[in-house]
């Protein structure tokens, strides 16, 4: 497994250089996003570890280069920001995970390994999915209601996708976690019911059917019931 790790303070770069060798995992580390970067495009990695607050180009301009550039390399971001709010825009922005300073080395060491050994996709779903009145096209990536196009953010359309594949089924959190978000992070926050929100005023506002539900201490599902 070969990682590259992007961070600015020389004693973490070396303690967590030091904590993946001792675990067999080949380590790269630049010192800011802008040398991160050039890293990242010129070699192949397992994983991509990256500080948020960085000189130069920070993590999340980083990250988002690396999408734009057609780069899929899982990445891990780590930051003294812990805040929901902060989260959403790292996940936003491309992040496969989110690690709050101070953190246990094994704790990010688990995560790189979960990261490193997912499964790559390789089934075709269809390009168009429906539920009451509303369409997916996972092609073009449009979404459709009432033959109105709602403008959804990556992972709003994975989260509604997940929704579409297993309509009048109870989904918990930890489900949506594994399945949507492909990971076990912090279940501790709120991430899941600030992007069922979003979904929820996008999608059902001014509308009389209601489509997103909350069954109470169990998860969320999609059925259509009057408002």
């Amino acid at each position: 497994m070969r990682v590259l790790l992007i961070e600015d303070e020389p004693k973490m770069v070396r303690s967590l250089k030091k904590g993946l060798e001792e675990h067999l995992i080949e380590v790269d580390a630049a010192s800011d996003g802008a040398a991160g970067s050039k890293l990242a495009e010129s070699n192949d990695y397992s994983v991509i570890i990256s500080d948020v607050m960085m000189p130069e180009m920070n993590g999340l301009d980083l990250l988002r280069y690396l999408r734009q550039q057609g780069n899929n390399t899982p990445v891990i971001l780590l930051t003294a920001l812990g805040q929901t709010d902060d989260k959403v825009t790292g996940f936003e922005a491309g992040a496969d995970d989110y690690l709050t300073k101070p953190f246990e080395f094994r704790e990010l060491l688990m995560r790189v390994r979960a990261l490193a050994r997912r499964p790559v996709d390789t089934y075709q779903p269809s390009p168009v999915l429906r539920f009451a009145d509303v369409e997916m096209n996972l092609d073009t990536k449009e979404f459709l209601r009432g033959g109105q196009r709602i403008q959804l953010t990556p992972r709003e359309f994975a989260l509604m996708e997940y929704f579409l594949r297993h309509p009048g089924r109870v989904i918990s959190k930890t489900e949506i976690t594994e399945r949507v978000w492909n990971l076990n992070f912090d279940t501790g926050t709120n991430v899941i019911e600030v992007y069922v929100n979003f979904l929820r005023k996008k999608v059902d506002k001014g509308f009389s059917k209601k489509l997103i539900h909350t069954q109470f201490k169990t998860g969320y599902v999609l059925r259509e019931e009057e408002g």
